[in-house]
């Protein structure tokens, strides 16, 4: 796990200097060692820069850059089964000076080209500097574990692991992407493949970029799509068959994600994915695992399942209970960890969880992934119901409901949001494809009503997010939209962002098991009532479980993650809202409605806001503007 950070500068504008400010930036994802190269070619300058975790192969021999031949390489990541990679190519006469996945990454390109990308089981994002071509080749993982942030404007193109790093070279131009920000609003995180600045994006997931040196075009490629394995016909084995296959597919996940040169650990909440994943790895291992657990007497506190389940399974457990200090210590540090808006609570304990692996080991398992691939949240039945609810409008009465109700819809007083908002909802679910239902009730549930948002900004610039508006027609079931649009929006865009960030801002390796690509293509072929009966969600998650671990350790309600960040705000931390919500605060980053914010921490502090995530939402944004935009 490292930092990578670099530029193609076809001005010539751009320098050492500028490289190594870059690259230090980065130092907490890269302490052990750090390496920057600068690289021309006609009048382009080429940087390349690297912070270095060392996991696997800690010698120099690891170092980055890596070169061979005419070919330079930087790896974010690690690549789990390199070693029977790298038995291939020693077959076919590739000689080796290290016993690094980054030289079995480079070989591999050189050998097989962007094909080579398919051999690889892992988490990566690689930069590879093809002299003989002149051209320049980045990737990403299928889902999007690592970070990959491209700048590209007048001539600049900037990149890196993080966006901090973009800050450092004279000529980044920080101006606020508008539609990034609304959206950020809806959600609470910044979605698809933008970033909060304007000419700057991130890398697809399982996408090539190819850029030319010559005739400067860049060229996008997507290798993988888990959309693609959801149009497969459905698994048709008896039902231990099933079993057997997802918990093989599974113990294979888990085991290569202990590849390394270091201690690693595990996250165990105590839920069914983390436990899971611990009992997998401790069976037939002599040795302990570690696991780790943070507890929250002030909030929702699981740690005490978790020490069930470690004590069941024999595991080196340690547990730290937070306490309300500890979370609001962390709260203005964020925006420095995670370089733009984003108001998911759950990163405090995922800081927290981090620092206390961090003094044991330097890689640490997470569980992210079972949830979205294998229907675990609750709403995914409700969003189901009511389609069906929706269904029962004859077809040919739909477009006329459509019509009738947006007529209804402008006829609604101002004040009537929520029913505005509803209103208008339905008419578009209505008018919308069979196929494409399920995603328009998703799109409309999960963003603030118009009419709330009229009210907040200053200039609204709204657009309807893309992953809502692609095609989702010829899946092999009405469920597989709703897992397919969460596995690339609510996990790649908000829970492995956080993970990544939180790990890597105490340098440690967050590693996700769950997030194998062979488990996910395993998932989207398995018939419905392996993931969601009608009553029991991951119900074949929970059956593996249960053979390692007994049912009544198990069998609990499931509960989301609950840290009481609203009380602090209005107590020990109520001098964030007063600084950063404040009347010349707001009015200074020009973005939100003064009178309204106004409006709305009123009510927060009475305790009658309606939308109160609204609030942290807006903190966040504040307290990223004054970091990063003064």
């Amino acid at each position: 796990m490292c930092g990578i950070a670099g530029f193609i500068d076809f001005k010539g504008r751009s320098n050492q200097e500028m490289l190594d400010s870059m690259v230090t930036t980065l130092n907490h994802r890269g302490p052990d060692d750090s390496g920057s190269e600068l690289y021309s070619f006609n009048d382009t300058q080429i940087g390349f820069g690297h912070a270095r975790l060392s996991i696997i192969d800690l010698s120099m021999a690891g170092h980055q850059p890596m070169h061979f031949e005419g070919f330079s390489i930087l790896l974010n990541g690690e690549i789990y089964n390199y070693e029977e990679i790298r038995k291939v190519l020693v077959e076919k006469g590739h000689k080796f000076t290290s016993t690094s996945d980054t030289e079995v990454v480079l070989k591999s390109f050189i050998e097989w080209g962007k094909s080579c990308v398919q051999r690889f089981i892992g988490m990566f994002v690689f930069v590879i500097y093809n002299r003989e071509e002149q051209k320049i080749y980045f990737c990403r993982d299928r889902a999007g574990v690592k970070p990959c942030y491209i700048y590209n404007n007048n001539g600049l193109i900037l990149f890196a692991s993080e966006l901090k790093a973009f800050h450092e070279h004279p000529h980044f131009i920080k101006e606020i992407d508008h539609f990034a920000l609304y959206n950020y609003m809806q959600y609470g995180y910044v979605i698809e493949n933008d970033s909060i600045f304007k000419f700057c994006k991130k890398l697809p997931p399982s996408n090539w970029l190819t850029i030319d040196l010559e005739s400067k075009e860049v060229e996008n490629y997507k290798y993988w799509d888990l959309l693609e394995h959801f149009k497969k016909p459905i698994l048709k084995l008896d039902p231990v068959e099933i079993t057997e296959t997802v918990e093989s597919v599974l113990k294979s996940s888990c085991n290569y994600r202990m590849v390394a040169d270091v201690p690693v650990g595990v996250f165990l909440s105590g839920g069914y994915d983390s436990s899971l994943v611990t009992a997998v790895l401790q069976k037939d291992r002599t040795e302990k695992i570690k696991t780790f657990t943070i507890g929250f007497p002030d909030g929702i506190d699981e740690s005490e399942y978790a020490r069930k389940v470690a004590d069941h399974l024999g595991t080196d457990h340690t547990v730290y209970n937070c306490t309300h200090k500890d979370a609001q210590e962390i709260i203005p540090d964020l925006p420095y960890y995670y370089d733009e808006p984003f108001a998911d609570i759950s990163s405090i304990p995922s800081i927290l969880v981090s620092r206390l692996a961090r003094e044991k080991v330097t890689v640490a398992l997470s569980a992210d992934g079972g949830d979205e691939l294998f229907a675990g949240y609750s709403w995914y039945s409700n969003f189901y119901k009511r389609l069906g609810e929706i269904n029962t409008v004859p077809e040919r009465l739909k477009m006329a409901s459509s019509i009738g109700l947006n007529i209804a819809e402008k006829i609604i007083p101002n004040g009537f949001i929520q029913l505005n908002h509803r209103v208008l909802g339905l008419s578009e679910i209505l008018r919308s494809k069979k196929d494409q239902r399920l995603i328009e009730l998703m799109y409309h549930s999960r963003r603030l009503p118009n009419g709330f948002n009229k009210r907040l900004f200053l200039d609204m610039k709204s657009s309807k997010p893309q992953i809502f508006s692609k095609s989702y027609e010829g899946l092999n079931s009405e469920f597989g939209s709703m897992l397919a649009l969460d596995y690339q929006m609510n996990l790649t865009d908000c829970l492995l962002v956080k993970v990544d960030r939180a790990t890597m801002s105490t340098s440690l390796e967050g590693r996700e098991p769950l997030m194998d690509h062979r488990l996910a293509e395993t998932a989207a072929v398995l018939p419905m009532e392996y993931k969601y009966d009608g009553s029991t969600y991951k119900k074949i998650l929970r059956d593996i479980t249960h053979k390692y671990i007994p049912s009544e350790i198990m069998e609990r309600p499931k509960v989301g993650f609950d840290l009481p960040v609203f009380d602090y705000l209005n107590k020990e931390l109520s001098y964030l809202v007063e600084e950063y919500l404040s009347d010349s605060s707001i009015k200074e980053s020009q973005i939100f409605n003064p009178v309204f914010i106004s409006q709305i921490v009123s009510k927060f502090k009475e305790g009658t806001l309606l939308y109160k995530t609204v609030i942290w939402r807006v903190l966040m944004f504040q307290m990223w503007y004054a970091k990063w935009m003064k």
